[in-house]
C-alpha cells in the first residue's frame, strides 16, 4: 500500500487525531488491525533517524507489530528488530508481546523505538 506522499505501508491521513500523535510526524498513517476495528491514534519515533510516524493501531495489537511496522518504514535499512527497544514514559516495555492496552498505550500515546545499545558519540 502506498499514500499519495509515496510512503509505503501508509494510508492516507483518515480523520482527526489527538494532536501529540501528530506532532512531527511523516506524512500518512500506518494503520493496523482489521478494517472497522476501533483504534486509537499513537506516534512512534525512531531518534536514530530524526523520524516519526502515526500509528492508528487497536488496543489488542501487540508492541512488537507497531514496532516492526515503524521500523519498516522509516528505517526499512535495518533488517532486525531485537536490536530495538520499545519505550513508553521512558520505561521499557520488556515483554513487546503484550497488547498496546495491556503496555497502558492510550490514543495520543508516544513510544519511542530505539536502539537496545547505544552508539557512542564520536566528534
Amino acid at each position: 500500500m502506498t499514500s499519495s506522499a509515496g510512503n509505503p505501508g501508509r494510508d492516507a491521513d483518515p480523520a482527526p487525531v489527538p494532536f501529540v500523535a501528530s506532532l512531527g510526524v511523516a506524512p500518512g498513517v500506518i494503520r493496523l488491525g482489521a478494517e472497522g476495528d476501533p483504534r486509537i491514534s499513537i506516534r512512534v519515533e525512531i531518534p536514530e533517524v530524526w523520524d516519526a510516524v502515526r500509528v492508528d493501531a487497536p488496543l489488542t495489537e501487540s508492541v512488537f507489530t507497531v514496532k516492526v511496522r515503524a521500523l519498516t518504514a522509516l528505517y526499512p535499512d535495518h533488517a532486525t528488530p531485537e536490536e530495538f527497544v520499545v519505550k513508553r514514559n521512558g520505561i521499557a516495555i520488556q515483554d513487546e508481546t503484550v497488547t498496546l492496552g495491556t503496555a497502558g498505550v492510550r490514543s495520543g500515546s508516544t513510544l519511542l523505538v530505539t536502539l537496545l545499545r547505544r552508539r557512542p558519540v564520536r566528534s
